[in-house]
């Protein structure tokens, strides 16, 4: 029924590409003749980046200090209907062979075709629109050292992968996203950090089946950001009979009143046939993975200026309240732990001595239902930024 659905969907996206292929020859042999394309002035190429360095000192272990994230994005306009855009990043600092030392990945890569404000073709390695954070996850953007615990477990982050999908906006202030993309790898979910690891991320990956992902937003009212988002598809888990089918609802809000900054989210995930996936893994592995047939999490945040610095410089304090539990449903017969229903405050101050530059220091108290495993505080320290 999905691939059904999903040739109905690229049907009539490949008869408008060819359209919009057609159209662009068309206007290029026009222009050769008449006006520039675009101001000789204007740049074709671009680059921009940001960092994320971070000091983190757990109750429960040593304190380490972490390059977490270097990522350099690169853009080129091949012409005022064609535009890449790229996003490289290099993980704690050293990547080297097979060992645990950091990553090297490829986040987005993609053509953009540009037809019209309402509808427009998007192609490559994306960013899955889901959440808050995922699309727009550099540090000056978001309050609190680390990404939320509900936007890491709940949501993957960065969740990307191959895709190809559409984009646009219509109305006053409505704007949206759908893509089809490789699904989830249902191998790598746990029972403790849930969806985190779980993306293919591009590399090779297995395509029985086609998931589907969208996101819808509204910015009509100043100030104000309300959106949802899905996620729904089959995984891949190596089995011939077997593709767990996974659906993520999402929503969100932002918003300001005054100087005040409120942000909030809920996430839920849905895992069918969790308990066959849980017995499939269990005889490969040798240790059932207890995996959850729902998952949910949410945050409600709120920052407000504390200083009266002149601009740009700006002294924030933030709280943000999230519970996340990976094991909110259990398939019959299986138990959750105590120890993946969690709770977290996250009290903190950020210091922008420019819009784009940030400096955060935030303390954690963590909590969950475990009566054997304490959550631990966390105090940290972050500086970033982005240009």
């Amino acid at each position: 029924m999905l691939r059904q659905s999903l040739r109905g969907i690229f049907r009539p996206l490949t008869a408008l590409a060819a359209l919009f292929l057609i159209s662009l020859s068309a206007g290029s042999e026009a222009q050769t003749a008449g006006s520039p394309e675009r101001p000789s002035s204007s740049p074709l190429s671009s680059l921009s980046g940001y960092m994320d360095l971070q000091f983190v000192d757990p109750s429960n272990a040593d304190a380490v200090i972490d390059f977490r994230r270097f990522v350099l994005l690169f853009a080129h306009r091949f012409s005022d209907r064609i535009r890449f855009i790229s996003e490289l990043e290099v993980e704690h600092a050293i990547v080297e062979g097979g060992e645990e030392k950091g990553e090297l990945e490829l986040e987005q890569a993609y053509l953009d075709f540009l037809i019209d404000r309402r509808f427009n073709i998007r192609a490559g390695q994306l960013l899955v629109p889901v959440g808050i954070i995922n699309e727009r996850h550099e540090p000056p953007t978001f309050y609190g050292v680390q990404r939320p615990f509900v936007d890491t477990f709940i949501i993957p982050t960065t969740w990307f992968d191959a895709g190809a999908g559409v984009f646009g906006e219509f109305g006053r202030g409505w704007r949206y996203r759908a893509y089809a993309m490789a699904p989830l790898n249902a191998t790598e979910f746990s029972a403790g950090e849930g969806l985190a690891d779980s993306a293919q991320q591009g590399s090779r990956a297995v395509v029985r089946h086609w998931a589907g992902t969208g996101r819808l937003e509204y910015l009509g009212v100043p100030r104000l950001t309300l959106g949802t988002s899905i996620w729904r598809g089959r995984t891949t888990s190596g089995s011939p009979t077997l593709d767990p089918r996974v659906t993520l609802v999402e929503a969100d809000g932002r918003g300001r009143v005054g100087r005040l900054e409120l942000r909030g989210e809920i996430a839920h995930v849905f895992v069918d046939q969790a308990d066959e996936l849980n017995r499939l893994r269990a005889l490969r592995e040798g240790v059932d993975p207890n995996i959850a047939s729902q998952m949910l999490g949410a945050y409600l945040e709120v920052a407000h200026p504390i200083l009266p610095f002149p601009p740009p410089r700006e002294v924030v304090g933030f709280v943000r309240y999230e519970k996340f539990d990976t094991q909110f449903r259990m398939p019959t017969g299986y138990q959750p732990i105590g120890a993946f229903n969690g709770t977290a405050w996250i009290m903190g101050v950020s210091y922008f001595p420019d819009p784009d530059v940030v400096v955060k220091v935030d303390y954690t108290i963590g909590g969950n239902q475990s009566l054997v495993v304490a959550a631990p505080r966390v105090f940290s320290v972050g500086l970033g930024w982005w240009f």
